[in-house]
């Protein structure tokens, strides 16, 4: 699959002034908002059918005892992603408390 062809990033963007970390990053049972998709076209159009379009509320639900995949909560589904997946999509974290 050519998810493995992805090079691994870890670090937090900017943008439009506001902080962002990549899904992946977030820990379990806390919330972000979806900003942003740097995918491959086809995997962006399969993801956000599912939910994950920009200002969509997504829930780190749990990890595999390995820690990977995460199975993430978005639009009344869950949705288990590889790391190699998640680091792609941006995410501006949620301070406040999840429902």
């Amino acid at each position: 699959m050519f998810y493995s062809s992805f090079p691994v990033r870890e670090e937090t963007f900017h943008y439009s002034g506001k902080a962002l970390i990549a899904l992946s990053e977030l820990k379990t049972g806390r919330s972000g908002v979806v900003e942003d998709l740097e995918l491959p076209e086809e995997v962006q159009h399969h993801l956000m059918h599912m939910g994950f379009v920009p200002e969509a509320r997504v829930l780190a639900v749990r990890r595999a005892p390995a820690g990977d995949p995460t199975v993430y909560s978005i639009a009344g589904f869950e949705v288990a992603l590889r790391r190699e997946t998640a680091q792609w999509i941006r995410v501006r974290e949620d301070k406040g408390q999840v429902k």
